[in-house]
């Protein structure tokens, strides 16, 4: 995203990508090769104005977003944290301590059984058991502290 002041020769006026209008602004901003408002360009989700945020935005399945909804969407790198590959803006996800999955990545470490909306897991070390194959389920001592338990929810709701 590049904030750019209109230079001194006067050129033809710009259409902004976001209301179509006519970019008359002393400042506009260039991103995914468009030119916008500086109000126009908002994050799909929270309506940030992009250009009072940061210099940087995010472009995944037709959204445009800030930082943070990127990374609350679709983790750090946009991927699965399971397998690595990219996950699409329009698949449903499961989420841990996070990070984020294919719906299909999401499974037992030791089983490999997938885990369901409801399931209980653990999340250990970064590594996912499902409530049967917790590490120490049959180790009985006091003074290990209790694992932490978490219900296994989707994210149907993008913003």
């Amino acid at each position: 995203m590049v904030n750019s002041q209109a230079p001194g020769v006067p050129s033809a006026p710009r259409s902004c990508a976001g209301c179509g209008g006519k970019i008359a602004d002393r400042f506009l901003l260039f991103s995914m090769e468009r030119y916008w408002h500086t109000r126009c360009l908002k994050c799909s989700c929270c309506q940030a104005q992009l250009g009072d945020i940061g210099t940087t935005c995010y472009s995944k399945g037709g959204m445009i977003l800030c930082r943070s909804d990127y990374i609350r969407l679709f983790g750090h790198s946009g991927a699965c944290s399971a397998c690595g590959q990219s996950i699409p803006a329009n698949e449903m996800v499961m989420r841990a301590q996070g990070n984020v999955y294919h719906l299909k990545c999401f499974s037992c470490a030791t089983c490999r059984n997938r885990l369901m909306p409801g399931d209980r897991f653990h999340y250990i070390n970064g590594t996912i058991f499902c409530e049967h194959d917790r590490p120490g389920a049959v180790l009985l001592s006091s003074h290990l502290p209790p694992l932490q338990s978490n219900s296994v929810l989707t994210d149907q709701k993008v913003c």
